[in-house]
């Protein structure tokens, strides 16, 4: 195990802590760094713990007994309220957070991301128990400049696109894109959590990632999530890669992103949690941090073409004569769809006060996963879960 101090120079202290979503892409990563560098003990609550079950197996780990899982929905399981008493923080990153569901499962969104974590919220401030919450860089919606003319000067001006957490405006559309449900629900939890903050005495941090990328990273459908699924951007391209399909380009792929590798955002995570509450409370206590990286910012459209070059690479096979095609954002996502122009977050905050900074280039993120997704490929054709491609 390697030895961390807190960020005071300080040894670890031993806490427990509650990790609500511990079997996804986020929490697995979360988990294995808590086991490798500190000596916290988790309980891990989710539904599914096949992307933490190296973790759980076998008894030999260096680590066994500090994580601990419990099979549960927060929709309604009773033993939740207490799993938080038992802790010393709790960690919620249970939502649904698709795309392709905002508008054709509203009501779920709506209800994951709200009022499922509303019982998180309050446990949390009952019981005065520390909250690391995740929310979304989603709920700054649009930016100022998508509203200015196209021949705009003022478009350039990073005052009307870099997304700030203390001055950035939260612009949606309107309630016939229902798209906006998720931002809007994720909007409405962050200001809960911070009236509790000001009204109740709730200690808490809200995490806003901006497209978090990495091994086991959302799904590969009908391997590791639903056979129907259509999951966000850069895995829903490397399926199409993986299946030697074109990349479908929603509207021209004209949208900016910007994309983090896992890693260097779950360090930023493990330094939430060990700026410790008592010792300095006001590192990571009561404040929302971006967690990006604005200098790995393309359109989709180059995301795509930079992603065939590194898949080819990655495999060895050659790209196909047209790798794109354009479908419109009806056609693909359904009716009442909307989108955000650019998500590019200004660091200022997080690197005042954590001192942290992304490390990893576009280029080896997108090589770091997509050799996972084609081993994974590879693994589930050997196993008879799917069909190798024709040739």
């Amino acid at each position: 195990m390697t030895t961390r101090i807190d960020l005071d120079g300080r040894p670890i202290k031993p806490m427990t802590i509650c990790m609500i979503g511990a079997g996804g892409f986020i929490g697995s990563h979360l988990c294995e760094k808590l086991m490798a560098e500190t000596p916290h003990k988790v309980l891990a609550l989710d539904v599914y713990s096949d992307k933490i079950k190296h973790l759980l197996e076998p008894d030999s780990l260096p680590w066994v007994g500090c994580i601990v899982f419990h099979r549960l929905n927060i929709k309604h399981d009773s033993r939740l309220e207490g799993l938080i008493k038992m802790a010393d923080l709790t960690i919620n990153l249970a939502a649904i957070c698709t795309p392709a569901d905002y508008n054709t499962r509203p009501l779920d969104t709506i209800y994951s991301n709200f009022i499922d974590a509303l019982p998180v919220v309050k446990y949390c401030s009952d019981n005065n128990k520390r909250l690391i919450h995740f929310s979304t860089c989603e709920v700054y919606g649009k930016t100022i400049g998508s509203f200015l003319p196209k021949d705009s000067p003022l478009r350039k001006d990073p005052a009307y696109y870099v997304l700030k957490e203390d001055t950035s405006p939260c612009i949606f559309g309107s309630i016939q894109k229902q798209r906006w449900s998720y931002a809007c629900a994720k909007q409405l939890i962050e200001r809960l959590i911070y009236a509790e903050g000001a009204e109740n005495g709730l200690d808490f941090t809200i995490v806003r990632p901006f497209n978090w990328i990495g091994p086991r990273m959302d799904f590969i459908p009908g391997i590791d999530g639903p056979i129907e699924g259509v999951p966000r951007v850069l895995a829903c391209f490397g399926n199409n890669l993986l299946r030697r399909e074109p990349l479908k380009l929603v509207d021209g792929g004209e949208s900016q992103r910007t994309f983090v590798y896992i890693k260097d955002a779950i360090e930023a995570v493990l330094l939430m949690i060990l700026s410790s509450v008592q010792e300095n409370p006001d590192r990571a206590n009561g404040h929302i941090f971006n967690v990006g990286n604005p200098n790995n910012e393309v359109t989709v459209r180059q995301l795509a073409e930079m992603m065939t070059k590194v898949y080819a690479k990655v495999s060895g096979e050659p790209s196909l004569e047209s790798p794109t095609i354009d479908v419109s954002s009806k056609e693909f996502y359904g009716e009442g769809y909307d989108d955000s122009d650019k998500r590019i977050p200004d660091m200022t905050i997080i690197n005042r006060q954590l001192g942290w900074n992304p490390k990893t280039s576009l280029w080896d993120l997108l090589e770091s996963t997509l050799t996972y997704q084609h081993r994974t490929y590879a693994e589930a054709i050997k196993k008879s879960m799917v069909k190798p491609i024709a040739s």
